[in-house]
């Protein structure tokens, strides 16, 4: 079974709200018992809630937004294109990676792999 579209639309806007106001525990809820996670494509790719919580526990404390520009959904996938602001008081930095996801049935992601490199960093002093 697929999990809905809407469903699907519903986790990856509830993905970026986390990423830019959660906590690396309420992220990794999103995400299956066996899920995978490789950020950036080419970089080791992690498994299981563990790993992927200590991936997203790096974001814990930092002042960031997020905003959604484009988002496809079909047949229990997402692709997405998103852009995000990390402020550190002095300097921001910026990225618009593109992520595809993966769900099961219940609408937990079971993969990301989010696509960027460094040179797709900005840094704004």
């Amino acid at each position: 079974m697929v999990a809905p579209n809407a469903d699907i639309r519903s986790t990856v806007q509830r993905y970026l709200d986390l990423v830019a106001d959660g906590t690396s525990t309420e992220i990794v809820a999103l995400y299956a018992p066996d899920a995978t996670l490789e950020d950036p494509v080419g970089s080791e790719v992690l498994r299981g809630r563990e790993a992927i919580g200590g991936f997203y526990a790096g974001l814990d404390g930092l002042a960031m937004t997020t905003n959604l520009v484009t988002l496809r959904v079909c047949a229990g996938h997402a692709a997405f294109h998103f852009e995000v602001v990390t402020d550190t008081g002095g300097m921001k930095f910026k990225m618009a990676p593109l992520e595809v996801m993966t769900f099961d049935g219940d609408g937990l992601i079971t993969s990301m792999r989010a696509f960027w490199s460094d040179e797709d960093l900005v840094v704004d002093a």
